[in-house]
């Protein structure tokens, strides 16, 4: 009797640690970073429940964290000027967010990862002509310590602030080609367009035009967006394996 019950505790064991291990492999980590238009969206108001509604409330890990007016150099260590120096700090913000992603996944491995980035408004004033390889490279260093080649990136492309503000027209444009052109670089990566976000009203209830920053509303849409477009991802990439 005491070995037969032995074994239907075992049973039940085997049975609970698989059900456990199936759990944690299905679950989907979404880290969302960047400067001041992603610190300023709610990801609990329209991104998390349209990824949980898809993927299931327990299955989906979020990390949200930014930081207003930062150039790229703040998340990626490897940041260098034109004279070839990189600046005490480089790197900063980035390991700020990945602490947080650390404890999110606490040593699992979740089945896919999307990172989201919404930034560049910052670089437009200095080297525009770097971005591409700076970008490029950020996402490479992620997966080089996430130990993960199929990341899924999303790109929020900054939007029209710029058009009718000439003095940042130069760089400006030529940060938001290089979004399109590497969210348009392969099957892991793809590209948001913002352009419609920053008219409306803003935080303070003042109407804006074209502004640098994303309306109320704006940014709502922008978690849709974003959360529409990680989803898209994690199909199509699904699909393919």
């Amino acid at each position: 009797m005491i070995i037969k019950n032995l074994s239907v505790i075992a049973i039940a064991v085997f049975f609970l640690a698989g059900s456990s291990q199936a759990e944690e492999a299905g679950k989907h980590l979404f880290i969302l970073s960047g400067q001041s238009n992603m610190s300023r969206l709610n990801p609990k108001l329209d991104f998390i429940p349209a990824v949980e509604s898809e993927f299931g409330k327990n299955n989906v890990l979020v990390v949200h964290d930014a930081q207003p007016a930062q150039q790229i150099k703040r998340w990626y260590k490897q940041w260098k000027s034109t004279d070839g120096q990189t600046p005490e700090g480089a790197g900063d913000l980035y390991d700020r967010l990945m602490n947080k992603v650390n404890a999110a996944i606490n040593g699992a491995k979740p089945e896919t990862i999307t990172f989201i980035w919404m930034q560049g408004e910052s670089d437009s004033q200095n080297d525009g002509m770097l971005y591409e390889s700076r970008l490029l490279g950020l996402f490479e260093q992620i997966k080089s310590d996430l130990k993960r080649t199929d990341i899924n990136f999303v790109i929020g492309r900054i939007d029209d602030f710029a058009e009718p503000n000439k003095v940042f027209a130069k760089n400006w444009e030529m940060i938001r080609i290089t979004q399109v052109k590497v969210g348009e670089s392969g099957s892991r990566y793809v590209w948001v367009d913002t352009d419609d976000l920053n008219d409306g009203l803003n935080n303070q209830g003042k109407e804006i035009k074209n502004d640098l920053h994303f309306s109320v509303e704006g940014c709502r849409n922008l978690g849709q967006r974003f959360a529409a477009k990680a989803i898209e991802l994690i199909k199509k990439n699904s699909a393919g394996n």
